[in-house]
């Protein structure tokens, strides 16, 4: 169902890889609301999806760009201005990759280079994309600039490794950053802590299943997909939620806030 939420307004959406990815099924809904974007993700990731069929169904220009890179991030801001005809009002940021977790190096046997990239990659480039787009005065009054997360920047999943790290690193960036944004653009930023969802990325790491069977049995409506993301994402993108900012939002079933579940209990009591 469309609401027509977005209608004239025009945006980045970061991390489409393909239709198993957040940023793609927001894409799609972005497009529904009437809302217009460019798409772009790493040249790298580009040869791996198929970004050009998302493109084409959303009437959407692809430019591509290292998000770890402000020459790059310069020329994705100016080209999308260009393209969409002025000033930016939304901004996804669904971007993340390990090293380690994809070289299955234990969190207690890092290898600190990788952690470096890792950490470039999925918390600094956030900051380097608002960075840029602040600097350039991108973005419209009441814009919105949304980044995922996850759990695990509060809690120990033990397999989820150094991401766990750079997700605190993001959340605590979306608040200092979104601050500045705040008081002197009226841009607000927030970040959306996720239920585990099978996309691409996410099945890299270890014990996969296991997070979201667990998560499943934990949340009391169970884990948000990622069409629930999608949805989300947009109302923080409309303007119905003018004044919600520096907030990282659960978007978990009630994952968050469930100490222990019924389902999780009898899977450990013993029968009588």
């Amino acid at each position: 169902m469309s609401y027509n939420l977005l209608a004239g307004k025009k945006g980045i959406i970061f991390g489409a890889l393909d239709e198993n990815s957040i940023a793609w099924k927001t894409a799609e809904r972005v497009h529904e609301e009437g809302g217009q974007f460019v798409l772009t993700n790493a040249p790298i990731a580009m040869r791996m999806g198929q970004i050009n069929e998302l493109a084409e169904k959303t009437n959407s220009q692809i430019i591509p760009a290292d998000a770890t890179s402000l020459e790059d991030l310069e020329k994705l801001v100016d080209g999308a201005m260009e393209a969409l005809g002025g000033k930016i009002d939304f901004v996804l940021h669904s971007i993340g990759m390990s090293v380690n977790v994809r070289k299955g190096k234990a969190y207690t046997d890092q290898k600190y280079d990788w952690t470096h990239k890792g950490w470039d990659v999925s918390a600094l480039s956030f900051h380097k994309v608002m960075q840029t787009l602040y600097k350039k005065d991108a973005m419209n009054e009441w814009g919105s600039i949304v980044a995922l997360s996850y759990m695990a920047a509060q809690r120990v999943f033990p397999d989820y490794n150094d991401m766990a790290d750079n997700k605190a690193y993001l959340e605590s960036i979306a608040r200092s950053f979104g601050y500045f944004f705040g008081k002197d653009k009226k841009v607000r930023v927030n970040t959306i802590s996720q239920s585990p969802t099978p996309t691409t990325a996410g099945q890299g790491v270890k014990g996969f299943d296991g997070f979201i069977a667990y998560a499943e049995k934990m949340s009391p409506l169970g884990n948000a997909t990622a069409m629930d993301c999608a949805n989300y994402t947009v109302s923080l993108f409309s303007d119905l939620t003018k004044r919600v900012t520096l907030q990282n939002l659960y978007n978990d079933g009630g994952f968050s806030n469930t100490g222990v579940s019924n389902e999780v209990m009898e899977a450990f009591m013993k029968e009588e």
